[in-house]
């Protein structure tokens, strides 16, 4: 992707199960360098977008570019050295280092048989270091926090070395303090490696803190994108989450909050 800051143009895609539609039809075009955030009530589609974006499912109509080159012509290995994708629920990592689990994300890179040389060795340490997982290397996943896992896993979609990074969820199962740390994790990494970001949350407020653009859906559809101070308005926020909501500055850092009247 590099000389072209376009990661994803989504042109007109739906997902449909049967008869029942959940989600479409949607456009959208993002850009490296950014963090976004999909918000939206439970069923609103976050999640089945993101899963099209990362090539979990097929979309049912419509198209997907992906660097100027239809996602579905990329090959597996060639995907996954450009994409990181985290879902909702991660697998086991039973048994498992955290510098084992970060190791996996050099996979597509050398292959089953490949050799782990000294270049994935590198992209490895370098990944714990940003996700300040270094003195952990040596401890088993399992025996980790909730926040401390995810630092894991995030670990290894870093070593991934991948353009863009597709978070579902990441901090719903997370405490306040751990989703303050994973979140400005995900937004340090996307300036310092350049990512094109897109993460699903459910808190406003936390996707106001710390994602540069807001995409809202409801009932499958793009409800509206903009900035953090486009988006909460307490007329915004009523028509995205169907309740009566008001705003107030930040009395120390001036960024809005929304709050349920």
């Amino acid at each position: 992707m590099a000389g072209n800051q376009t990661a994803f143009h989504i042109d007109a895609v739906r997902f449909a199960v049967g008869e029942r539609t959940l989600l479409g039809p949607v456009t959208l075009e993002l850009q490296r360098s950014r963090v976004y955030g999909l918000i939206g009530h439970n069923g609103s589609g976050k999640s089945t977008l993101i899963k099209l974006m990362a090539r979990q499912q097929p979309a049912s109509a419509g198209g997907i570019t992906f660097a100027r080159r239809p996602l579905v012509q990329w090959g597996a290995r060639e995907l996954a050295r450009a994409l990181a994708y985290l879902p909702q629920t991660t697998p086991a990592a039973t048994g498992l280092t955290v510098r084992e689990l970060a190791s996996l994300g050099r996979y597509p890179w050398h292959g089953a048989l490949g050799r782990f040389g000294h270049e994935d060795r590198r992209h490895v340490d370098e990944a714990l270091v940003l996700t300040d997982m270094a003195d952990f290397g040596d401890r088993l996943v399992d025996e980790l926090s909730g926040g401390e896992r995810q630092r894991a896993w995030l670990a290894m979609l870093v070593a991934q070395n991948a353009g863009v990074m597709l978070l579902d969820e990441p901090i719903s199962a997370l405490d306040i303090a751990h989703q303050v740390e994973v979140l400005g994790l995900v937004r340090e990494l996307s300036r310092k490696r350049d990512l094109c970001v897109v993460v699903v949350l459910h808190d406003p407020n936390m996707a106001a803190r710390y994602c540069d653009e807001l995409i809202a859906l409801k009932e499958g559809r793009l409800l509206t994108r903009g900035t953090p101070d486009e988006i909460m308005q307490g007329d915004v926020l009523k028509g995205i989450f169907g309740v009566e909501m008001g705003v107030f500055a930040h009395p120390v850092t001036g960024q809005p909050i929304g709050y349920v009247q």
